[in-house]
């Protein structure tokens, strides 16, 4: 048997190399794992950028389309979101605060294994996990970037939504779940007063709050740049596809 890879002449039943000591099974398998990983385009995806930005040759146009469609929507969207104060709490009007409510409130469940304030600090955990867990799932199983960057655009909105509640940490002025505020509940119903007295970081809520906000305004820029990159690109493809025979 020729080695494939040093190109030895090995005896016909040998099971490795006698010259570079390959395994010869082995060496197959892994050649038979990197051809599953081709794409569509016949090019290997071996890189981040690679997987980042893939675009598909057969994509439906009409499908291109609607993602410009959406891509436009959430811009709207998103310039609102980051035109409302943080004191305001307009955000939390928002449809998509409805949509990050259950996600919150079963974080405080999940995390609650591990203390108290971790059970307080799950609710934001989990509205955050959520996006990045769908982000991870649709650029590197469905090989989706687009959709990865509409879920990354999520993730940044959620920041959006902590920032008015970590900023009430201290005036505790806010409406909470349930019709009740913070100032008239028990000590520990409001999360980020919990949180950050019990870590002696009651006198930065603005600051994180601040903080959290520019995070999420960051975050959805960063998508609608990903996300417009895609499309140009997908374009591209999808012209050289109509110009081949």
């Amino acid at each position: 048997m020729i080695c494939p890879k040093c190109g030895f002449d090995n005896v016909h039943k040998d099971y490795e190399c006698r010259r570079c000591g390959i395994i010869f099974e082995k060496y197959h398998h892994h050649q038979l794992q990197r051809a599953q990983n081709i794409d569509e385009e016949g090019s290997e995806t071996t890189g981040i950028i690679d997987i980042l930005f893939h675009t598909k040759e057969n994509m439906n146009p009409i499908i291109w389309i609607g993602q410009w469609v959406l891509l436009v929507f959430l811009v709207f969207l998103g310039v609102r979101y980051m035109s409302f104060s943080i004191e305001s709490n307009r955000i939390a009007d928002s449809f998509f605060h409805l949509v990050n409510l259950p996600f919150h409130e079963a974080g405080h469940i999940f995390f609650r294994p591990l203390g108290r304030v971790f059970t307080s600090l799950g609710g934001s955990l989990a509205q955050l996990l959520m996006p990045l867990v769908c982000m991870v799932f649709l650029v590197f199983k469905t090989k989706d970037p687009f959709g990865g960057a509409m879920t990354f655009w999520w993730f940044g909105e959620n920041f959006l939504d902590m920032a008015p509640y970590i900023n009430d940490a201290k005036s505790l002025s806010l409406p909470l779940l349930g019709g009740n505020f913070g100032y008239s509940s028990p000590y520990g119903f409001h999360d980020w007063e919990f949180i950050l007295k019990e870590l002696g970081l009651i006198e930065f809520d603005t600051l994180f709050a601040r903080i959290s906000f520019f995070t999420g305004c960051t975050i959805m820029i960063i998508s609608y740049t990903w996300a417009f990159v895609l499309l140009v690109r997908q374009q591209k493809t999808l012209l050289k596809t109509k110009e081949r025979p």
